[in-house]
């Protein structure tokens, strides 16, 4: 699957390959290891709706690593998937009247556009569930020969045959539940219901255990899946084995919303330790939640903030752009219009100055935006590094034309990713 079109990213002397970023799983600040290569998978969509801010936060987060290693010299292997077919899609599908699979291909679509305008690096590998199935029914199926996955009887009009991780069975040295979200079973059960699971289903041997195959049910997509039958597969293997064909056995970032940290990663990891008895990746990060005016942003409220909206008013993206950069990406944080506000603002203050920028005042900028993002990519310091800068640079323009090949607008796109 393509992932969308990249701007060609400045070159610039002087990157640094130290980092340290906050480990869910380590439940602290941790120093990645210098490396010739990096790499990173982030879970993506599920194509159903079109792209709100707490995605596009998300994905610009990790986009700072991305070009922060990348700025250093490493050789980076970024991978993402889109979850194409999966329970919330079909809901809405049927709810609107709408195929399937026009509206994931709509909303990738959407999405791709949102990605492109917001200046987000494309992954290596840009992946859809459905084109994975091939590759998730004989691990599932080795999963089943090995006593660390199972088969439920249906119960209440549903078929027989479902197949479930067995996280009691599958348990070791390298993984356990709780073991990357550093949760307790009694706060996993519910977020595990809230988010996807189904701990009551009669039949399963652990509340905890996920989904990895769904037989065909009437009306529902359906493919061949050899011995296990026609049908689907769950959500979580589908990340484990899409990073598993595209990355290193163990890589080093698992991204993703905060959300994501149970049960998505934490099964993900699971179904991967169960299958190699390796982890699946060294550091599990992730980003804070996004709401507006106060209130979580939800689908269910229909208050949710969309990219493309926004776009289609006329608000530059590279003023989205600054919004969220102006925010920790771990933080939980409010979309308002005053920040918007504020953005733009302070887009056309450093518009202004750029025209003054000379080869060593970006350089210097440089190293202090370098400075913040290596501590856990601080980009609100780094933001605030570039208005010491355009605060101190001379009044007025020495440039007729627009700034964006200005030394320090260089600076800027290739490690924030902002256009002047």
């Amino acid at each position: 699957m393509f992932g969308w079109n990249a701007r060609p990213v400045p070159q610039l002397a002087g990157g640094r390959n130290t980092l340290a970023l906050f480990d869910t799983a380590a439940g602290e600040m941790v120093q990645l290891d210098p490396a010739p290569t990096g790499s990173l998978y982030v879970c993506g969509i599920t194509p159903y709706d079109a792209t709100h801010m707490g995605h596009a936060a998300t994905y610009v987060s990790f986009d700072l690593l991305n070009r922060y290693w990348r700025d250093a010299g490493r050789e980076v292997q970024y991978v993402q998937n889109v979850t194409d077919i999966d329970d919330p899609l079909l809901e809405r599908a049927n709810a609107t009247g709408v195929d399937w699979e026009a509206l994931a291909k709509d909303q990738t679509n959407l999405f791709r556009e949102d990605m492109e305008a917001l200046n987000v690096l494309p992954p290596d590998h840009y992946i859809g569930a459905v084109e994975s199935i091939e590759w998730i029914i004989p691990a599932i199926e080795q999963l089943i020969s090995e006593g660390l996955a199972y088969r439920v009887p249906g119960t209440g009009g549903e078929p027989d045959g479902d197949v479930y991780f067995d996280s009691v069975a599958a348990a070791g040295e390298g993984w356990h539940n709780g073991m990357t979200s550093r949760l307790t079973e009694e706060e996993m059960l519910p977020l595990f219901a809230e988010r996807g699971g189904d701990p009551e289903r009669p039949g399963k041997r652990h509340p905890l255990d996920a989904l990895l195959w769904r037989v065909a049910r009437e009306g529902e997509p359906k493919w061949p899946g050899s011995s296990l039958g026609e049908g689907r597969p769950g959500w979580h293997i589908e990340c484990s084995i899409i990073a598993r064909k595209f990355l290193p056995e163990t890589f080093d970032v698992q991204g993703g919303g905060s959300d994501l940290s149970f049960p998505h990663h934490e099964m993900s990891a699971g179904h991967a330790y169960a299958l190699t008895g390796t982890e699946l990746a060294r550091h599990f990060v992730h980003a804070g939640m996004v709401g507006l005016d106060g209130e979580k942003m939800s689908k269910s409220k229909g208050n949710l903030v969309l990219v493309s909206k926004l776009r289609s008013e006329g608000v530059d993206p590279s003023a989205i752009r600054t919004v969220l950069l102006g925010q920790h990406y771990r933080s939980d944080w409010f979309w308002t219009d005053d920040l918007l506000q504020e953005g733009t603002k302070r887009l056309a203050r450093w518009r202004s100055a750029a025209g003054n920028s000379d080869e060593e005042s970006a350089a210097a900028l440089a190293d202090r935006i370098r400075a913040a993002l290596a501590q856990d990519l601080d980009a609100p310091a780094a933001l605030a590094a570039v208005d010491a800068w355009a605060a101190a640079a001379p009044g007025g323009s020495s440039q007729e034309e627009s700034p964006a090949g200005t030394p320090v607008a260089k600076v800027l796109d290739a490690l924030l990713g902002i256009v002047l």
